[in-house]
């Protein structure tokens, strides 16, 4: 059985609300891949250390996770996305 938590998204948001969150954000990374992003834009050259790159991690965990638990993955990676970090690779959500 699943246990509520105090951090759960279940006790801020109801269900239909956390999807359109994470649909919206879903969305939002989209728009950035297309238009911004030099990993995914039609002139790609790839530049992200990870595989796959931070957006596209972000985007998996906004599929698999309630908002929070993605938003502190997605913001934890882009953290690590440095030129100090010495992990380099694969990073699955």
């Amino acid at each position: 059985m699943h246990k509520k938590t105090f951090l759960s998204s279940e006790n801020f948001f109801p269900s239909w609300e956390k999807n359109f969150l994470n649909k919206m954000i879903i969305f939002l990374i989209e728009i950035y891949q297309k238009t911004l992003s030099k990993d995914h834009s039609c002139n790609a050259v790839w530049f992200c250390k990870f595989v796959p790159s931070c957006s596209e991690y972000a985007k998996e965990s906004f599929k698999k996770y309630n908002f929070f638990k993605a938003f502190f993955k997605s913001f934890w990676r882009i953290l690590r996305c440095n030129p100090f970090n010495k992990n380099w690779g694969i990073d699955l959500p």
